[in-house]
């Protein structure tokens, strides 16, 4: 599959990676892969990312991805619906790093070592680009570009998704601006 992707998109996965590294992470999860995507420049996904006025408001979807993470990775709405259960996850959270510090939920482990040296991908950043090649298939594109990877994220329940459509960055919003008004019609260059 790697071999169809554009220097971009193989530029996400490697940024991607080196995000996971950084953060201590131990593995590459599907949030990695938008952080990727947010720091890309000249690329398909850039341009539509900046068209939806995204690049303006970078800050703004990393800080919601690291609160996503304070909560264990559940999504805003997932932990809407628990408080419709009575679970305070903001509490919750609040108590675990009383006791064992900040970011005591992330799952992070900052303090063990990579035997191989390499990160793998978790299930989510897998499923990420897997769709992203369904994607560029089912556009009869004959490589996976980062906007495919982009699409993908988007396509995909999970905190990305979410913290793009709070963002106003939708599988259908992206799919106007990468490839014109309808499914149908022409692609942006």
């Amino acid at each position: 599959m790697f071999e169809r992707f554009t220097k971009n998109a193989r530029d996400v996965v490697r940024g991607a990676a080196e995000h996971a590294e950084r953060s201590g992470a131990p593995s590459v999860e599907a949030e990695h892969l938008l952080l990727a995507l947010l720091d890309g420049e000249a690329s398909r996904g850039s341009f539509a990312l900046a068209a939806l006025g995204l690049a303006e408001r970078g800050d703004a979807v990393r800080e919601a991805l690291v609160e996503a993470r304070r909560r264990a990775g559940l999504s805003q709405a997932e932990a809407d619906a628990l408080a419709g259960l009575g679970i305070d996850v903001s509490e919750i959270v609040a108590r675990v790093e009383e006791v064992h510090g900040v970011g005591a939920m992330s799952g992070d482990r900052k303090d063990k070592a990579w035997w191989s040296g390499r990160r793998s991908f978790e299930r989510g950043a897998k499923d990420t680009l897997e769709r992203a090649l369904r994607i560029a298939v089912s556009r009869r594109d004959r490589h996976i570009g980062d906007e495919h990877i982009l699409l993908a994220l988007t396509a995909r329940p999970g905190v990305p998704a979410e913290v793009l459509a709070d963002h106003g960055v939708t599988y259908e919003s992206l799919v106007r601006v990468l490839y014109g008004e309808g499914e149908g019609e022409g692609r942006a260059s």
